[in-house]
């Protein structure tokens, strides 16, 4: 999937919304300690720099080089490129080494991650108790605009889906989380928490922009401009006031946290869950 995002690296830093501070405040106040957490598939950094008020240090990781390059600059982030080859061993020595991490964060892309191989280096690598694991995403539906984005210019581009991303789609009901929950959802029912974002119409389109469907829709030749055209006209026509003055759009984001199980309880399930 790295392939997916080297393209549109600079413009995801630019165009990819910030995450609310009040949800690492959250997650901080689940977590016994605070010295060091992991952003995993960190992308440019948008969550990493928020773990990076309340922890001492972070590291944040990705797949693709591009993300890397343009990642958001912090003192207390370490950016690192990882080759997808790298064995279960190799990454829980990269990230710390056996319970060193208070918090890992995957946001907005545990869909594309080996789901298996990376909840094996999250229950190693997390401290044991109190370290926490939370995963958050978001999709085509934006306030307002619902209709036109996820329910018009979704099903438009849905035949260039990767099926990884279905599981966004679907909000991560479908998502395996053997963590006992903490409070922030349970599997197979995220929590759903609301993320305020202002923007310009210019903003929404860039945003856009940056899926992994649309890089899928142009690499195969699709004509995106008739592809989008209907349901990006009806947003214009929606919005309210000039297209360059930003207005506020809250992104309908949902959230699961959980802690490993602990020794009686590891008949937690890895299945998927029923959908």
């Amino acid at each position: 999937m790295a392939g997916l995002y080297e393209k549109p690296s600079e413009t995801y830093a630019k165009k990819r919304p910030q995450y609310p501070k009040e949800w690492f405040s959250m997650l901080a106040g689940l977590t016994a300690g605070h010295q060091r957490a992991w952003d995993a598939g960190c992308g440019t950094g948008q969550a990493a720099i928020g773990m990076a008020e309340h922890y001492e240090s972070v590291v944040a990781t990705d797949v693709s080089e591009g993300q890397i390059q343009h990642a958001i600059a912090h003192p207390k982030v370490r950016y690192l490129q990882t080759p997808e080859h790298l064995s279960e061993d190799e990454v829980v020595s990269l990230v710390g080494g056996e319970g060193s991490l208070d918090l890992v964060v995957v946001a907005t892309s545990i869909h594309w991650f080996d789901v298996p191989l990376f909840y094996a280096v999250v229950k190693r690598a997390l401290r044991k108790p109190g370290g926490v694991l939370a995963v958050w995403g978001y999709n085509y539906e934006i306030h307002p605009f619902e209709d036109a984005l996820h329910g018009q210019l979704y099903p438009a581009l849905r035949p260039y889906q990767d099926p990884r991303a279905v599981l966004a789609m679907e909000r991560y009901r479908c998502l395996p989380f053997p963590f006992e929950p903490v409070g922030v959802g349970a599997e197979g029912a995220p929590a759903d928490v609301d993320m305020e974002v202002e923007m310009t119409l210019e903003d929404l389109v860039g945003f856009l922009n940056t899926g992994s469907v649309v890089t899928t829709a142009r690499a195969k030749g699709a004509d995106l401009e008739a592809v989008c055209r209907d349901a990006l006209k009806r947003v214009e026509d929606e919005w309210a006031g000039a297209p360059t003055v930003p207005r506020k759009l809250v992104f309908k984001a949902f959230m699961l946290a959980g802690r490993p199980p602990s020794a009686e309880k590891r008949s937690y399930r890895t299945e998927a869950p029923s959908c």
